[in-house]
């Protein structure tokens, strides 16, 4: 049966400090399977900057997806506007969607006249515990994206997310939409925190 060699780094822990190298090997991974999209997670835009000046010298594609409106505090967009108006200048699209592996969920399960797990944040948590936080963030990012047109389902794309704040998790992902969750593919784990 045939088979591929590929490189794969572990972060001796998880957090920001992986950033740079996670979006070296984001960047090195596309380049080498001819895959043009990157998709970053970033709350306040920092994450998305770095990025943008790795990508941009490869000529690839970004799109950045961020937290919802109200996320952290009520009517406020944690995504720093500046940041935003810098990136949407160069090219790069800025997606902002509910989050697909929680939102109305998250509702359900914080009330106390309700309360109780779902089903769709036992998948989130799966992902979260048993792989690394990252790989759920990639994952919900690139449900994100593809449920609101930015990315087509037929076409691999590379997926950061991160613990926190930064980058640490790198995959190659063949997207979904959010209601064809079982239909999504992560091909290939670039890099991930080792411990978590």
């Amino acid at each position: 049966m045939a088979f591929v060699r590929k490189n794969i780094y572990y972060f001796d822990a998880p957090g920001k400090g992986n950033t740079e190298n996670a979006i070296r090997f984001a960047v090195e991974r596309a380049k080498e399977l001819n895959i043009t999209k990157i998709l970053v997670a970033s709350t306040s835009g920092e994450t998305a900057r770095k990025c943008f000046k790795e990508t941009s010298k490869e000529g690839l594609s970004l799109i950045v997806v961020t937290h919802v409106f109200g996320f952290s505090k009520p009517g406020e967009w944690e995504f720093d506007t500046k940041i935003a108006e810098d990136l949407k200048k160069q090219g790069v699209i800025i997606v902002t969607g509910t989050h697909a592996l929680s939102g109305l969920e998250r509702a359900i399960s914080r009330s106390p006249k309700i309360g109780g797990g779902s089903r769709t944040e036992a998948i989130a948590e799966g992902l979260r515990r048993v792989v690394a936080v990252g790989l759920k963030v990639a994952v919900e990012c690139v449900l994100i994206a593809a449920d609101q047109g930015a990315i087509g389902v037929n076409e691999e794309v590379i997926g950061i997310g991160g613990t926190m704040s930064g980058a640490d998790t790198v995959c190659v992902i063949r997207p979904a939409y959010t209601a064809n969750f079982f239909d999504l593919q992560v091909r290939e784990i670039v890099a991930m925190p080792r411990v978590r």
